[in-house]
């Protein structure tokens, strides 16, 4: 297996609190990064350097959060691994500019919540609370119609929509690569399915509850889930794109988008097993408390 591993460079600036704004020369650390949630304001993604990232630390997993596009570029795990692997370059598709989490809006009324790409509007963002083992953000599109929340825990991060204008659906996606880069060998399961799926099985249907999905790696004892924290009767789906990436998507059945309230939370997270039956009881608990 060929494992993406990226070298991290740091730009550190900080932040005031309004709109989009930083000062200059801070590093926030609530309790020293393996222990809580820090973040630092103003890194460059290293596949990128170009593109200006928020970079959040915790115990579990490292964060890049692109901060014009609003969504997330990088998820590595603890050993350096990069399970999203966006690229921003035109025509990469599924190989690059794609990936990302969770990509909620596509061309209704804009498109927003992904890492920047060609085809993404920009947001403002703020940082709403920054606590010893919380922080959040808080977004708002660029024409005022949507708005979102990104929580981010010691244990996980989680997308929530605040704002959806009338008329207009999201879905919550997850589109990136498992342990590295998307191959043949690696699986999935649901709250539905325990026995492990090949990555080459697509489906389309609503997840039974609580709903979640895990995608893992043959040659790590590691998953990476998305979580829904309502259970619904909306159509979920998954699907490899080109071998390049997984396209799994809560509220999705191929190009429609089915979630169309503000609400419900929608967590990503690393758990650090491969066995069906221990992830789902993990994930059934969490489903319950967080």
């Amino acid at each position: 297996m060929r494992l993406i591993r990226y070298g991290l460079v740091f730009l550190c600036l900080g932040l005031n609190g309004s709109w989009g704004g930083t000062e200059p020369g801070r590093k926030a650390s609530s309790q020293g990064g393996m222990n809580g949630v820090e973040y630092e304001w103003s890194v460059p993604l290293s596949a990128s350097p170009e593109m200006d990232c928020i970079r959040i630390t915790t115990p579990s997993a490292v964060y890049y959060f692109e901060k014009v596009g609003a969504g997330l570029a990088a998820m590595m795990d603890p050993d350096g691994v990069d399970w999203i692997g966006f690229r921003p370059e035109p025509g990469t598709g599924s190989g690059g500019e794609f990936r990302g989490f969770p990509n909620a809006v596509h061309r209704q009324a804009g498109s927003y919540f992904h890492a920047l790409n060609q085809g993404t509007d920009p947001s403002t963002l703020r940082l709403e609370r920054k606590g010893p083992d919380h922080i959040a953000i808080y977004v708002i599109s660029d024409n005022r119609l949507w708005a979102c929340r990104y929580d981010f825990y010691p244990t996980h991060c989680s997308f929530t929509m605040t704002a959806v204008p009338e008329g207009y659906g999201y879905w919550v996606l997850y589109e990136g690569t498992p342990g590295g880069i998307l191959e043949k060998t690696d699986w999935w399961i649901t709250s539905g399915t325990l026995e492990p799926q090949p990555a080459s099985v697509a489906f389309t249907g609503d997840i039974p509850g609580p709903e979640w999905i895990a995608f893992g790696d043959p040659e790590q004892d590691r998953v990476v889930y998305v979580l829904n924290h309502e259970d619904d009767d909306k159509v979920d789906a998954y699907y490899p794109m080109n071998w390049e990436m997984t396209v799994f998507g809560f509220g999705r059945n191929r190009l429609e988008k089915h979630l169309t309230t503000p609400g419900p939370s929608f967590s990503l997270g690393f758990i650090e097993s491969s066995d069906p039956h221990e992830i789902a009881g993990i994930l059934n608990e969490k489903a319950k408390n967080e």
